[in-house]
C-alpha cells in the first residue's frame, strides 16, 4: 500500500491526491501540519531532507519527493501521460511553466494571504505576484481557448499540474472572472467522476 505524507491545503500535495484517484490507485494518507513544523521532525527528515511534502512512500518503503517526479512516476504506462515523443516532451513543458511560473508564484500569493503569520510579507512581494501571476495566467487562457486540455485532447497530468493552484487562484488574490477558458477548463477537470476538492481529506 501506499502512502502520501501530504498537508492538507497544499496544491502540491493536491496534485498527487489527483492522481492517486484518477488512477483509483489505493493509498493511505497521512497529514503533515507544515506550520507546526511537523516536516522537520527527524523521523520524517528520514524520508525527505528537504523536510517538504508531498512524500509518497512505496510498498517497499522507497520515498519519492517532488510532485512533478511523483506524477511522472505514476502516470508512466497510463492514461495520464502520453506515449508519443513530442507530447511527452509538451507534458513536460508546462508541469515546468507551473513550477516557475504558477507554483512559484500564485501559490505563494496564495499561502502568504491564508496564513498571514506564517511568513512576514511587504505590500510589494504581493505587487510583484499579482503581475507575474497575471502573465502566467494569460499564457494559459491562451492555450486553453484553442484546446480542451493543455496537451493533445485528453486529460494528462500537465493539466493536474496546472490545475492544482490555478483553480485556487482567487484566494490569491486574482480576479479569474476575465479568463473564460480556464474557468471551462477548471469545470471540466471538476466535472471528473474522479475528482476529489482540494480542501477534503481521502478518500
Amino acid at each position: 500500500m501506499l502512502t502520501l505524507y501530504d498537508f492538507l491545503d497544499s496544491g502540491n500535495g493536491y496534485k498527487v491526491r489527483l492522481a492517486l484517484r484518477e488512477l483509483g490507485t489505493p493509498f493511505v494518507y497521512r497529514e503533515m501540519n507544515i506550520l507546526r513544523g511537523e516536516t522537520h521532525e527527524p523521523w520524517f527528515l528520514a524520508k525527505n531532507p528537504a523536510g517538504e511534502i508531498p512524500v509518497l512512500e512505496l510498498a517497499d518503503g522507497t520515498c519519492l519527493r517532488e510532485s512533478t517526479a511523483i506524477l511522472f512516476h505514476m502516470a508512466e504506462g497510463t492514461h495520464l501521460l502520453p506515449t508519443d515523443r513530442m507530447l511527452r516532451t509538451r507534458v513536460l513543458e508546462w508541469m515546468c511553466f507551473e513550477q516557475t511560473h504558477v507554483d512559484g508564484v500564485i501559490s505563494r500569493a496564495r499561502f502568504r494571504r491564508r496564513f498571514p503569520d506564517a511568513i512576514a510579507t511587504r505590500a510589494e512581494e504581493f505587487d510583484a505576484w499579482w503581475t507575474e501571476g497575471k502573465r502566467a495566467l494569460a499564457v494559459l487562457e491562451e492555450q486553453l481557448s484553442r484546446a480542451q486540455y493543455l496537451v493533445g485532447a485528453a486529460f494528462s497530468i500537465a493539466d493536474i499540474c496546472l490545475f492544482a493552484y490555478v483553480h485556487r487562484a482567487s484566494e490569491a488574490g486574482f480576479d479569474m472572472q476575465p479568463y473564460r477558458a480556464i474557468r471551462a477548463w477548471c469545470e471540466r477537470i471538476q466535472s471528473r467522476p474522479s475528482f476529489i476538492p482540494l480542501d477534503r481529506s481521502p478518500p
